[in-house]
């Protein structure tokens, strides 16, 4: 038999669960243990001391009596009177069946001596004799114990002992199931740390401070100051495009700043660094929990199982309760060796087996109740859904969010054991609490010092800084005054406060997958004082609504994808704030312009659309942007000039960059664009330049490399203003001698071609500064290079020079650095010529360009 202790293991759950038992699992526990303790008891109690006594049963046969038999008689007043004809006793009489009701009356006679028998000297026992002897009674208790006694008298102990382990094992299933045990444990692992960590505390306290701060400024102020507020509260709720921080259960407002209680704000490393460790593990459990509710079902399953199995061991257990009785009749049909064939028996257990299963019974049904008490929990309202509502209400964390399925049923758990556990834990549901924390870790680890350690000047001899993936803003950045351009890359969380009206210098600010929340005071203080701003996003909704009611913004850039099916070209139709605007850069995928786009911002002058490959379809709408002086649009897959270019009459700069443009046939439409100063037709695929583009008199700057140009004609060198000519990368040959027509030509590109001679009439041009000559075929330079006195940067690498003329020397403002050929050409120049290119090496080249 077992002992308690061997089965004491079946209940040992956990102590970390104990706070997912609720109070009738508790006690189901203990009705399992006394009723394991019953059984143990049963069972060792019926080992040891369970049996049954037997006696033969008498008939009484009408034959008459020898002198030396024995005859039986009843005692006075006894009840075997009631039995005719029926004794037990000892002699040769076969017993015959009896009624249970006379088995009760029976018993044995008082035998006395014969009257008037001869030759006895000494008294005779006293009884009926039996040919019974005890090895026979032996045989005959152990034959009436399996057949006469009831099976549930000798096996009630052994099943209530597997009854109680089974719903001991329902019980605590849940826990050990494989598909629920890891999440159980993993829940409570979290849920201890979440109660245990210092940030917890740390957070209600700091809430529960603000709160009274709050209130005490609440009360200070009056009635007048309170109808302030809430004044001003009303007009942020109403206006929704007013770009305040969201509510988020910490208050940001402009009139009322957050209250910082220096005491609060520090945090241990250590514990910062936990705290945000457990708010990624509840954000990953959520996920990971939330989706199913396969816990629920179990314990739910395990619940009705057990009511099953209560309902089971009481119809059963009634029905044969009655068959453990202290009298049986046995017959074992043994007669052939005994001599009788039925037997009066009794039960010694019988009465404490009784006892013991109205004992067993009474806690069963107890336990019943229990269970049904369960099942109502579970049933009469919706546990799959969790809401946070009360907690919500006592702290300023207003965003904790709803829970559902598993994830709630575990929380519904916990708070039968103490609502103080979900109190704590919805800690780390809330975004403000992390954001919060984030904070102060952020604080606390960028100083000051360390900040103005990483600001730079620019390119733009500005002051620069530029922090990249932080997980927010430290607050010590606003008071670097000096700072003039703000760079915040991947960064979640930004948040601009009151004290950015500090940098009276700030007229940059760049948001690259950063999204950026300010406070109405804020928000002031950059729509009067940022002038350029770039915003780098992934959807268009996540540019920051403030960002269109920046009224002095001067150049904007935007980056990401502008065509969302829901927020179709919003970006671009919210700008119609922005009245200052001049500079609009576009790098998306647009598939059309906007037909709005010129009513947005009147006076925009430069328009940059960098299209990542997506075609470029409607252009219709440029056609009212008569104010727009620099159009670019680059990788649009155009295959002509668009036609609507030719409206902007006061368009001076082209660039048609990265296209698929074959023919510029359209080019004669330019001459009616009379400031269009440059045309840029680079990275394309033009294959000839018509003879029309003559007439386009105002060109100065022409871009045409990277193209498949094999011929230069000859009107094109009919251009008097042209200052800047690039036709490299083609497979142009020749270099029309009419090149010498250029007489402002000061720039002169033709690298990567199949030139072999350069034109005498190329070095007229004596007002070239720049010659790119360089990967052709030239086999000889011109002595008359050296007319070209203004020349400062020569590139001839790639050629098959064997020398360099020493009129090389003539070209004063050459210099080394600036002459780009191979080594060995240069050493063939005369000592003197390179004497005079490498000096002054470090000369400033401000005329160069």
């Amino acid at each position: 038999m077992f002992t308690l202790t061997e089965v004491a293991s079946l209940n040992d759950i956990q102590p970390t669960y104990r706070i997912l038992k609720p109070w009738w699992d508790v006690f189901m526990d203990y009705l399992g243990i006394v009723m394991l303790m019953l059984a143990i008891f049963a069972g060792t109690m019926q080992i040891t001391k369970d049996q049954m006594a037997c006696l033969p049963i008498l008939e009484e046969k009408e034959q008459s009596l020898s002198p030396n038999s024995y005859e039986t008689h009843s005692s006075t007043g006894s009840p075997s009177s009631a039995v005719s004809g029926a004794t037990i006793g000892f002699g040769p009489l076969i017993t015959k069946d009896l009624p249970d009701s006379a088995v009760h009356d029976l018993h044995l006679t008082q035998p006395t001596p014969l009257k008037g028998a001869k030759g006895i000297s000494e008294p005779q026992p006293k009884g009926l004799r039996t040919n019974l002897d005890f090895q026979q009674y032996v045989f005959v208790n152990q034959m009436c114990y399996h057949i006469a006694l009831p099976w549930y008298s000798k096996y009630f102990p052994y099943l209530a002992l597997i009854h109680t382990i089974i719903l001991m094992v329902s019980s605590n299933f849940w826990f050990k199931y494989p598909k629920t045990s890891s999440k159980v444990e993993h829940f409570v692992s979290i849920l201890g740390r979440c109660f245990e960590s210092p940030w917890t505390t740390k957070a209600l306290s700091e809430t529960a401070c603000e709160d009274s701060e709050e209130n005490k400024q609440r009360i200070t102020g009056g009635p007048t100051a309170s109808k302030q507020v809430s004044t001003g509260s009303k007009e942020d709720n109403e206006n929704p495009s007013t770009p305040m921080l969201e509510n988020t259960g910490v208050t940001f407002s402009a009139e009322k700043p957050v209250v910082e209680v220096p005491s609060m704000t520090i945090l241990d490393k250590k514990d910062g660094e936990q705290a945000k460790a457990l708010f990624e593990k509840v954000r990953k459990f959520r996920a990971h929990v939330e989706d199913s509710d396969f816990i629920y079902n179990l314990y739910v399953g395990q619940t009705v199982i057990k009511f099953l199995k209560f309902i089971l061991i009481l119809c059963y257990t009634s029905t044969f309760a009655a068959a453990i009785k202290f009298q049986h009749v046995c017959k074992p049909e043994i007669e052939h060796l005994t001599g009788y064939d039925a037997f009066f028996c009794t039960h010694n257990m019988a009465f404490m087996l009784r006892k013991l299963l109205l004992s067993y019974m009474v806690l069963m049904c107890i336990y019943g109740l229990v269970c049904l008490y369960a099942l109502y929990w579970l049933f009469r309202r919706p546990l799959k859904e969790y809401s946070f509502e009360k907690v919500r209400e006592e702290s300023s964390f207003s965003d904790i969010p709803d829970v559902k399925n598993d994830f709630a049923f575990l929380l519904h758990m916990v708070d039968q054991y103490d609502q103080l556990y979900s109190k704590r834990f919805g800690v780390f549901l809330s975004e403000v609490s992390e954001n919060k924390l984030r904070e102060i870790s952020l604080n606390h680890e960028w100083t000051f010092e360390k900040l103005r350690q990483h600001v730079v000047c620019n390119a733009q001899e500005k002051m620069e800084l530029h922090l990249f993936m932080l997980s927010g803003l430290p607050s010590a950045v606003f008071d670097i005054t000096e700072l003039e351009v703000l760079k915040l890359e991947l960064i979640p969380e930004v948040r601009i406060s009151a004290k950015v009206s500090q940098m009276t210098n700030l007229t940059e600010l760049h948001l690259y997958h950063s999204p950026a929340k300010v406070e109405q005071t804020a928000f002031s203080f950059l729509r009067d004082h940022l002038r350029i701003l770039y915003v780098k996003f992934t959807d268009v909704a996540e540019i920051p609504a403030w960002v269109y009611l920046l009224r002095n913004l001067r150049e904007l850039n935007l980056v990401g994808n502008l065509n969302s099916e829901h927020n179709k070209f919003i970006g671009l139709e919210s700008l119609r704030e922005l009245r200052n605007l001049k500079t609009l850069y576009l790098k998306s995928n647009l598939n059309k312009m906007p037909s709005n786009l010129s009513e947005l911002s009147p006076r925009l002058t430069k328009l940059v659309v960098h299209n990542d490959g997506t075609k470029l379809l409607v252009l219709n709408s440029l056609k009212k942007m008569t104010n727009l002086a620099e159009l670019e649009l680059h990788n649009c897959e155009l295959e002509r000039i668009p036609h609507a270019i030719f409206s902007l009459i006061n368009l001076q700069e082209l660039d048609l960059k990265s296209n698929n443009i074959r023919t510029i046939e359209e080019i004669i439409s330019f001459q009616h664009l009379k400031r269009l100063t440059c045309l840029k037709l680079w990275h394309n695929k033009i294959i000839t330049i018509p003879q029309s583009i003559s007439h386009v008199k105002s060109l100065e700057t022409l871009y045409l490399s990277h193209n498949k140009l094999e011929t230069l004609p000859t009107p094109l060198f009919y251009l008097p203003k042209l200052r800047h000519l690039d036709v490299s990368h083609n497979s142009i040959s020749v270099i029309p001698p009419e090149v010498g027509l250029l007489q402002n030509l000061q720039h002169f590109a033709i690298t990567g071609n199949k030139v072999e001679v350069l034109p005498k009439q190329l070095f007229r041009c004596n007002k070239l500064k720049v010659l790119c000559l360089g990967s052709n075929g030239i086999s000889t330079i011109p002595e008359s290079i050296g007319l070209l006195v203004q020349l400062s940067q020569l590139e001839l690498k790639g050629n098959c020079l064997d020398r360099l003329p020493p009129q090389l020397g003539q070209c004063r403002l050459l210099r080394k650095n600036l002459l780009f050929v191979e080594d060995h050409i240069f050493d063939t120049l005369p000592l003197e010529v390179k004497e005079n290119l490498c000096r002054d090496v470090n000369v400033s080249f401000t005329n160069v360009l």
